[in-house]
């Protein structure tokens, strides 16, 4: 899976937005960037358009001895609609570790 997200700038209060979802069901994301600390972190809001709910995944990275370590949360899971299926936790977590696990892996491999 890869996003297209081609207006994104690390800038506080920056909006991006991007499409994503289910075979079934596709969703535009929504989101504005609330924090950035420079090769450290990077926060932003996420909701989706036409629904309830709005959550903020944060990027934080951290020296570990020449090693990098991401640590990524992804809050307010729970505001989203419960009866939507494709809001489930599970899926967040499936997303995230596909994403964390081996797109952005590749994509740093790629750009180094």
């Amino acid at each position: 899976m890869v996003f297209d997200i081609p207006a994104f700038t690390p800038e506080v209060d920056a909006e991006f937005s991007f499409t994503g979802g289910t075979e079934e069901h596709s969703y535009l994301h929504l989101c504005r960037i609330t924090e950035v600390i420079p090769y450290k972190k990077l926060a932003y809001s996420w909701r989706y358009d036409g629904y309830e709910g709005n959550s903020i995944v944060t990027f934080e990275l951290f020296d570990e001895g020449g090693i990098t370590r991401l640590r990524l949360t992804h809050e307010g899971l729970d505001t989203f609609p419960a009866d939507n299926p494709d809001f489930a936790k599970e899926n967040f977590v499936q997303g995230w570790t596909y994403i964390t696990g081996t797109s952005l892996p590749t994509f740093i491999e790629k750009a180094a």
